[in-house]
């Protein structure tokens, strides 16, 4: 809103009123507001949640070595990076935007779904929370949204990088002149950087361009439900998805700039992608709402994010990655919400087939992986077979949780240096 309004002032050569302009001055004015909103908003609110008593059931205090006892913490703290995150974006973004409504729509979408989960948690005592059908079907429908409105929106196009020519010793890539609908993505390692969906449909014949369009789809449904578990999954220590998703909106940002601006999605040999930029003010929220949530998140919480958060936080990694065609670097730079999925699966998988043979056995020691570093052997189950045992010892949760954040800075630069690697 105010975006619109001082460009108004601006045609009056109002002092100041060009600034509005440059993304630059607006993601960072962004990056300030959330941090202030999310520390103001979030003092506030916690004391509501206390008042109101509206906490966590106790968490499985059993697999804390340290003794460590959750209890009386106030949960659905996802509301703190909602909030914080939408009003700097309805204040200087540009709502005409098609990625910045889809943003805000996907961000209020599975917020919600999440806070029906906290929801059937606290006040119904229930700590299955919502079922799991339900919660893939709100998962799927926001995929589904998004998928078909990129799809069918003419305001979703692109300029391909489609020609490489050498003066001198110099590479110099060319993007078409107009920008236009594609099925490109970017697919890491590989010259050129660009796989077509509609290529992988070939098959299809004469109709491959619309299979490519579902496939496409399909693929969005896929990734928005995938991270958002994955980051459902992380949230298991004080600080540790809120970190690891600052962290990873840190690199989202970085990539959805370059994708905006003509001349650096030239030198990196990527696809130039028109009004993405918007993407940079949302990300700069995202990660200024994220690092005030750690304020209160980081040990010992004085708040949880729950469900409201975590699917909310890995709905909007996926659905930004998907717009700036980004998508197939998700597993390198969200590696670590890839393998507690992974890990969870593993141990699911394998505890049935021994089950079935009439032995109790496991991969790891706790699942999701995170877990597997606080488990002393003491705690292990006598009767269970275990795969994998270390560490013998066990590691404070403070100290994994700053582990897994390096790792993800070391992912997250790699997923840039990809770019150039092929």
């Amino acid at each position: 809103m105010l975006y619109y309004l001082f460009r108004f002032l601006e045609q009056y050569g109002i002092s100041g009123s060009h600034m509005w302009g440059y993304i630059s001055f607006r993601a960072l004015l962004a990056l300030i507001l959330s941090l202030a909103i999310s520390a103001w908003f979030g003092e506030k609110f916690i004391k509501y949640l206390k008042a109101k008593q509206i906490t966590e059931t106790q968490r499985d205090a059993s697999i804390d070595p340290f003794g460590v006892k959750k209890i009386g913490v106030p949960s659905m703290g996802g509301v703190i990076i909602i909030m914080s995150i939408l009003v700097p974006v309805l204040l200087l973004g540009r709502l005409r935007n098609i990625y910045l409504i889809l943003m805000i729509i996907t961000t209020v979408w599975l917020g919600f779904l999440g806070g029906m989960d906290d929801y059937i948690k606290i006040f119904r005592r229930d700590k299955e929370g919502l079922k799991g059908k339900y919660k893939i079907i709100g998962q799927v429908g926001i995929g589904l949204i998004v998928g078909l409105v990129l799809w069918m929106s003419p305001d979703v196009k692109m300029n391909e990088n489609i020609a490489i020519e050498r003066q001198g010793r110099e590479m110099v890539v060319k993007h078409r002149a107009e920008a236009h609908k594609s099925l490109k993505t970017t697919i890491p390692f590989v010259k050129g950087h660009n796989l077509s969906y509609s290529n992988l449909m070939s098959f299809c014949g004469r109709h491959k361009v619309a299979a490519g369009w579902i496939l496409f789809v399909i693929m969005t449904i896929l990734v928005v439900t995938a991270v958002s578990n994955g980051a459902n999954l992380n949230d298991g220590m004080d600080g540790m998805c809120a970190g690891n998703s600052a962290i990873i909106g840190v690199a989202l940002g970085i990539l959805a700039y370059v994708s905006s601006h003509i001349q650096l999605a030239a030198y990196l040999n990527i696809m130039y992608i028109p009004q993405s930029e918007e993407l940079v003010v949302f990300l700069s929220a995202f990660i200024g709402a994220l690092i005030g949530f750690l304020w209160y998140n980081a040990y010992p919480a004085q708040v949880f994010m729950g469900d409201t958060g975590s699917l909310t936080i890995g709905g909007v990694i996926a659905v930004s990655a998907i717009i700036i065609h980004k998508e197939l670097l998700l597993p390198i730079l969200c590696g670590i919400f890839f393998v507690e999925s992974l890990s969870v699966i593993i141990q699911v998988y394998y505890y049935k087939i021994g089950k079935h043979r009439g032995i109790k056995q496991r991969v790891f020691k706790r699942t999701p992986i995170h877990d597997n570093f606080r488990v002393t052997d003491d705690q292990l189950d006598p009767d269970c077979k275990y795969l994998l045992t270390r560490p013998h010892s066990a590691k404070h949760e403070s100290k994994i949780t700053i582990r897994f954040w390096i790792i993800t800075i070391i992912l997250a630069a790699l997923t840039i240096i990809t770019l150039k690697v092929r």
